[in-house]
């Protein structure tokens, strides 16, 4: 059932894998999208807005969760690509372990910090107690996305980004129903949003994770094989840690332009969330990639290939490019169709805010999308400090343009945070890879002395 990535030409292999992969990910933007559609539209653009400026915490939650579980199954993909089986399931054992004690801790963090965070974003008082009541139960979720994310990289580590695309287009689909049900049927408001999207990423998490056990060999260890091996737990920590504090790092610098931007009030803050929900659903290719470029220069790696990664990264960087110019154009032709998603009245008054923001960061898309190759392309090798650090040149370069923006209280300086980090980030992780790249070949040329004639 898994795709083994260390044969045949890199680019339509990539290709295969990615495309699933990217079919997930716009349904699972369908999540957040359902909630901010219906909320605007039969709730109201204060609901909008409460439920946009807490865009970024739940970027926070979700992606500290898609970093711990992808540092977790990294091993997966190495020993998969070296064909350890016995190494395979003890890695799975060690991942749930180690993903069944972080959320714990992580649900009770979040539900801690949520009212500080939401002040310290200087969130506007006509919105704050809807938006603390939409991302409470959001963190009160964690775990089923901890173990959803879990699940699907667990898949994905052997090859296989088809079955969590089935599971996932029924949760968007079931998300959407229960949106309607507790939001138009019921009457819940912003309450009604974050229940329907925690309750059908649980049925995706539940899914995935009988699939895995009921239908997948490979992943399910045996009666012996339960038992966290203590190597193992450490390799994990070591990447799981710093790809989940990168996307900590990542979301802090977004709350850092939220802060920017809610300081325009909620009318910027409904426009600003419209819009960059429409500019996350279009950059979807490119996560889909990074993610497929993970699994690919994981295998690869593991079975020593280093000549196939570099041509991976080069045909990574090629389906970049054309994305991007692609991406850039279906940003600014449908944003005012999107717009009209978002609201049911008049949206000449939001127009020129997130018309705005759409074209300064469509020109940035080449940069951005290099990121997400450069970054996974390190992790799947098993490193985890680079790309973290890459996350640290983001968030100061995005700070440095925020605080300019509200010092000069001007909403085009701070539509630019995006796009200064975008270019910090990608040229740091360029830089980065190349070192890392001819380090591992220094590597293992001294591993493997040439034969003597």
């Amino acid at each position: 059932m898994g795709t083994d990535m260390t044969k045949g030409r890199p680019l339509p292999v990539l290709l295969r894998f990615t495309i699933p992969l990217l079919l997930g990910n716009l349904f699972q933007q369908f999540y957040n999208m359902a909630d901010t559609i219906i909320v605007g539209r039969y709730v109201g653009a204060g609901a909008l807005a409460a439920v946009g400026s807490t865009g970024i915490i739940m970027f926070l939650i979700t992606g500290f969760a898609q970093g711990l579980t992808s540092g977790f199954t990294i091993l997966t993909a190495q020993r998969y690509g070296a064909g350890d089986t016995a190494g395979v399931k003890r890695s799975v054992s060690a991942g749930i372990f180690l993903s069944a004690v972080t959320t714990v801790v992580l649900t009770g963090f979040f539900l801690a910090v949520m009212d500080p965070l939401l002040r310290l974003m200087q969130t506007p008082e006509d919105i704050f107690r809807e938006a603390g009541r939409y991302i409470r139960i959001i963190a009160a979720g964690t775990a089923v996305c901890v173990f959803y994310n879990l699940f699907s990289a667990f898949l994905r580590a052997v090859g296989n980004s088809r079955v969590p695309l089935f599971f996932l287009v029924f949760s968007a689909c079931l998300n959407v129903a229960l949106d309607l049900a507790l939001i138009v049927g019921g009457g819940m408001g912003v309450e009604g949003a974050a229940l329907a999207t925690v309750l059908s990423q649980a049925v995706s998490a539940v899914l995935c994770g009988g699939y895995i056990f009921l239908k997948t060999p490979d992943l399910t260890p045996g009666a012996g094989q339960w038992r966290p091996h203590r190597g193992d737990v450490r390799r994990e920590l070591s990447i799981g840690i710093p790809m989940a504090l990168q996307f900590a790092i990542t979301a802090s610098g977004g709350m850092v332009m939220q802060s920017a931007v809610n300081q325009f009030g909620s009318l910027a803050v409904a426009a600003y969330t419209a819009a960059g929900k429409l500019e996350t659903l279009v950059e979807q290719g490119m996560i889909a990639l990074g993610q497929a470029m993970a699994s690919y220069a994981g295998q690869n790696f593991g079975k020593g290939d280093l000549d196939r990664v570099k041509k991976g990264v080069r045909a990574g960087m090629t389906v970049t490019v054309v994305y991007a110019v692609m991406a850039a154009v279906l940003g600014t032709v449908f944003l005012r169709p999107a717009m009209s998603l978002f609201f049911a009245g008049d949206i000449s008054a939001m127009m020129p805010w997130a018309r705005t923001y759409m074209n300064i960061c469509v020109v940035f898309f080449i940069p951005l999308g290099a990121i997400f190759v450069y970054r996974n392309v390190m992790q799947g090798c098993g490193y985890g400090f680079l790309p973290m650090a890459g996350g640290i040149a983001e968030l100061l370069a995005r700070l440095v343009t925020a605080v300019f923006a509200m010092k000069m209280g001007s909403y085009v300086l701070t539509c630019f945070c995006h796009p200064a980090a975008w270019t910090a980030a990608a040229v740091f992780l360029w830089v980065s890879y190349e070192r890392v790249i001819r380090k591992a070949e220094r590597e293992k040329r001294a591993e493997d002395p040439p034969a003597a004639f």
